[in-house]
């Protein structure tokens, strides 16, 4: 059983409190499904079908806040932690050589400061350029909040396969 220490939203707070809270909720949810794991486990290919490891999906996630909260909201000239693909995949996805604390600590540095850009905004209507087009902070924060619950999903199963732990 892993202990549950996320916190819930509110069932009536305004959007940019939901909006925000449900997303640190879903990173929570993914701290959780890696709670308690050592490297070797974080790092365990646990379905033989997936190449995917809960520490792939802490280094994903990591490059995937960094991409949309620096790059694309910020517009920052900012290198990927794991830059590139292996064998036609992410190099975050590719965990045999990875220092675990390393993924850890980038992964929560790149939450800490999408929460700072995401403040520093008045509305969650202020857009800025994207491949072309106008993106909202709101449509950033709802991306991210899919981007964190698909991979929860598969993070979920992957913990069962591990050690049997189950649950949201």
């Amino acid at each position: 059983m892993i202990d549950d220490q996320r916190v819930h939203p509110s069932k009536v707070a305004d959007d940019r409190a939901s909006l925000t809270s449900f997303l640190d909720y879903q990173r929570a949810t993914l701290a959780m499904k890696c709670a308690g794991l050592t490297g070797g486990q974080l790092k365990r290919r646990a379905i033989p079908t997936s190449g995917l490891t809960l520490l792939g999906l802490i280094r994903h996630a990591a490059a995937v806040e960094r991409t949309w909260f620096r790059s694309v909201v910020r517009a920052e000239d900012v290198e990927m932690p794991w830059p590139g693909r292996i064998d036609g995949t992410f190099a975050e996805f590719h965990v045999e050589d990875a220092d675990v604390d390393e993924a850890f600590e980038v992964w929560r540095d790149e939450c800490e400061r999408a929460r700072a850009v995401v403040a520093s905004f008045d509305s969650l209507d202020d857009t800025v350029r994207f491949r072309g087009e106008a993106v909202s902070i709101r449509y950033v924060l709802i991306h991210m909040i899919e981007e964190y619950a698909r991979h929860n999903g598969h993070a979920d199963l992957l913990r069962e396969a591990i050690d049997g732990v189950v649950g949201e």
